[in-house]
């Protein structure tokens, strides 16, 4: 009998260490590729090793834009699909409304140690429907303003402290972009014309500084004034181009070339290619250069943004289980709070604390435009907008034509605001 319980005890304590040694295995989503994926499969290296026996994240990368969302919303219809996945917040309110995406609790969130007071409102507010929590912002990412300090200095449009000036307002900024080709410059500006999420980005920067609404409480696209202030935002854009100041009908390539050879003396782009310009004077290619926020033209600061951001999907009858998502949520605070290596990637972190530190402001060109946490519009909530979205599709209707000439600003408005509004009624 001793023996046998003897035997006993020691089965007992050999069960202990397995119980203790237990590991979560998270599997991730997302579609990052380039630089972005790079850093993040650094990063998910990174957590792996501190959390070894506790935590595993096994991650799969998908085609970036419709095709990820279109297997988001099918896996989780049939109770597959992953624990976790990187989410753009302006695609939140049709993922919500598909039945796609799972609330985060406010119980949730505290036990990860997070808190809605650690990101800029705007950004919070963003990954939610209805008040309710459906994401957690990672970062926030928006278009910069490129530009050649070698070129803004002979156009004596650099100040001492190296960042442009007189830049601000559209008379100005237009006089500053004839300025530079008359100094030499092939183009004051380049721009990515040739498609509409790009020039979706800049007019939805010149709306917001109009306070102006793409879409209304009530659900009307351009409604009243709007429209009007629609029409101004587009007619600063296509104002360049037909004055040979912008480029018209450009490739997103070329459009960069066009800045990165020295043809164009500023760029109107995304954070993302901080890193194409990093590299590129690294290897002695590039000239001195610097980004900042997108100049006011208008009323006041604001500028197009979106986020990556981390959701969790309602897989139907297959849902996480609480173990499962107390690792998830683990997952989500480790990367905000060692978000600092993802801002090598061009992007703001979301996460206020890091986005403050001291570490943080040593990054440049990054410090000086993290400025846009604060002045961020984000799209409109809406289960038509969003990243690869009937209003990114109407953007390259109406907005991309107009911006080239094809078609004025009014009536490029106009049709934009009927067909969007066509497809709710």
């Amino acid at each position: 009998m001793k023996s046998f319980l003897k035997m006993a005890l020691l089965s007992t304590a050999l069960l202990v260490p397995s119980v203790a040694q237990a590991q979560e295995v998270v599997t991730w989503w997302d579609f990052l590729g380039g630089g972005d994926g790079v850093r993040m499969k650094a990063l998910i290296e990174k957590f792996n090793a501190e959390n070894a026996g506790k935590i595993e994240i096994q991650a799969t990368t998908l085609e970036w834009g419709t095709p990820f969302y279109t297997k988001v919303q099918t896996s989780a219809a049939i109770g597959e699909g992953p624990d976790v996945m990187t989410y753009h917040l302006s695609r939140l309110p049709l993922g919500v409304s598909s039945g796609a995406l799972s609330e985060i609790t406010p119980d949730e969130i505290a036990a990860a140690g997070l808190s809605g007071s650690d990101y800029a409102e705007s950004n919070w507010k963003a990954a939610q429907v209805d008040g309710k929590q459906y994401a957690i912002p990672f970062d926030i990412h928006s278009i910069i303003l490129y530009y050649n300090k070698d070129m803004l200095k002979a156009a004596g449009l650099l100040g001492d402290d190296g960042l442009p000036k007189g830049l601000d307002g559209v008379d100005n900024f237009k006089a500053a972009l004839q300025k530079l080709k008359d100094g030499g410059a092939e183009y004051g500006v380049s721009i990515h014309s040739a498609a509409g999420d790009s020039q979706w980005r800049i007019f939805y920067s010149l709306l917001g500084q109009q306070d102006g609404q793409f879409l209304d409480a009530d659900g009307n696209f351009l409604s009243g004034d709007n429209l009007d202030k629609a029409v101004k935002a587009t007619t600063v854009v296509a104002d360049w181009v037909k004055d040979g100041l912008a480029p018209a009908a450009t490739e997103y390539p070329a459009s960069i070339a066009l800045f990165t050879g020295g043809k164009a003396a500023m760029h109107i782009n995304g954070v993302w290619e901080v890193p194409t310009m990093t590299d590129l004077k690294a290897k002695g290619e590039l000239f001195d250069w610097g980004a900042i926020a997108l100049p006011t033209f208008f009323d006041h600061p604001a500028t197009w943004a979106d986020s990556h951001a981390f959701a969790i999907p309602n897989r139907v009858g297959n849902e996480v289980s609480a173990e499962k998502r107390a690792a998830v949520m683990q997952v989500i605070a480790w990367m905000n709070k060692n978000s600092l290596a993802w801002a090598d990637a061009g992007h703001i972190p979301a996460y206020a604390p890091v986005r403050n530190s001291e570490e943080f402001k040593t990054k440049q060109p990054n410090a000086t435009y993290s400025i846009l946490a604060d002045t961020a519009v984000f799209d409109p909530s809406s289960v038509l907008a969003g990243v690869a979205s009937p209003v990114y599709d109407a953007a390259g209707n109406y907005l991309m034509p107009a911006v080239n000439g094809e078609i004025d600003p009014q009536s490029a408005m106009e049709q934009m605001r009927d067909d969007l509004q066509g497809q709710v009624e």
